[in-house]
């Protein structure tokens, strides 16, 4: 029997990960060959502001799957039009097919919510599900009782652990931004994207204006840091005022301090290897706390910021010895800005605005004891930001 895979979604944009997992299915469930089928409208989520059209998207994948046996890109659901609904393409596939076994591709999370899904139970009639997993033992336990359950209704499901490596197309819509995407785009790809200027790869935001910075900063970052960011900018500029900083380099500072935030590890990574940046031990084994120096290095690169804003991104996270103003400014509204709530938080903004030097001192200690009851490793900048204070304070 012809077995034959469906592997829809948005690929806005296709990227290397689409590329492995395709080929892996295909050698790993034996298939035929595999339909890459890219949706016209997605019920699950709206496209951003900014993505390439479905041709646009249609044309990439076709790069992208030229050199893969076995794989075919079509454009059954564009053609349809509308929203692409996943039972309507099963039931064309299968009719055009219909001694085939069809089976449709998931990762967990479409899985585990698959019964919520626009009729589950017609796509399971005439489909079995493929779904790729990562074998973490919280989620092995969901999808197995998920497996069981659709299988006590007749359902076949195959469960097959993905060893390729995970990119969020989201993520990687930030990287081209930050024109550091290569490692992670088929070549003919990431040349197709430079020449129609998608995902904004081609505008200039060098300098801009606080406020159009604002807009293009709230749009890369995660919904929940944009209150914070925010937060921040605005208590910079008022701690500013205060001690005799430049108040538009504190809401610059503030608003770009936290750019590179929502990048998961492996893209901290890669975003310091494309830009040429030698890391020490400390910053390779702690690649979470790499988003101030990616920050910095965006803020810089991709924003022209001064280097007073550049270096208040760079230590806002560990500080380091003999800080100017700005830079204690943007740890210390980072650490209390309105939107946190820990406990001590409150004597924090107490001294930011009568002290700026205690708060900081305050706001280091109180990392430096968290980390080593956490067990964690401390870099040896915010010692040195700790020992200069005390020895200042001397």
């Amino acid at each position: 029997m012809e077995r034959i895979g469906i592997y829809g979604g948005t690929f806005n944009p296709p990227h290397m990960g689409h590329i492995r997992a395709a080929e892996y299915a295909v050698s790993a469930l034996g298939l035929s060959r595999l339909l890459v089928i890219p949706s016209c409208i997605s019920p699950h989520k709206q496209l951003p502001k900014g993505s390439a059209s479905g041709q646009q998207r249609l044309e990439m994948l076709k790069l992208a799957f030229a050199n893969s046996p076995g794989i075919e890109v079509s454009d059954l659901e564009l053609r349809r039009g509308d929203v692409s609904y996943t039972w309507q393409t099963v039931e064309s596939l299968h009719q055009q097919h219909p001694q085939a076994e069809l089976l449709l591709f998931m990762g967990t999370d479409m899985f585990l919510s698959f019964d919520t899904w626009k009729n589950p139970e017609r796509i399971l009639h005439q489909a079995s599900l493929a779904v790729f997993y990562r074998g973490e033992p919280r989620e092995q336990a969901a999808i197995l009782e998920k497996k069981r359950f659709f299988e006590e209704q007749g359902a076949k499901i195959y469960l097959v652990e993905n060893p390729v490596t995970e990119v969020s197309s989201t993520d990687l819509r930030r990287m081209l931004i930050f024109r550091c995407a290569g490692p992670f785009l088929h070549p003919a790809v990431a040349e197709y994207i430079q020449a129609n200027g998608l995902y904004g790869t081609l505008e200039n935001y060098q300098n801009l204006p606080v406020a159009e910075l604002e807009t293009v900063v709230t749009g890369l970052l995660k919904e929940n840091r944009v209150r914070h960011v925010l937060g921040c900018s605005h208590t910079a500029v008022e701690l500013a005022r205060l001690y005799g900083a430049d108040p538009v380099d504190a809401r610059r500072a503030g608003l770009l301090h936290d750019i590179t935030k929502a990048l998961d590890g492996p893209f901290q990574l890669t975003l310091c290897r494309e830009y040429g940046i030698t890391l020490d031990d400390f910053s390779r084994q702690n690649p979470k706390t790499l988003h101030a120096l990616t920050g910095s290095l965006v803020a810089h690169r991709i924003f022209g910021e001064n280097p007073a804003v550049v270096s208040a991104i760079e230590s806002h996270t560990t500080g380091k010895a003999n800080m100017n103003t700005l830079e204690k400014i943007i740890y210390v509204a980072d650490y209390m800005e309105p939107n946190r709530d820990f406990e001590g938080v409150a004597q924090l903004r107490k001294l930011a605005f009568t002290d700026l030097d205690k708060a900081l001192e305050h706001g280091l200690r109180m990392t430096l004891q968290m980390l080593e009851s956490q067990g964690r490793q401390i870099s040896e900048n915010s010692r040195e930001a700790l020992r200069f204070l005390e020895q200042q304070r001397k």
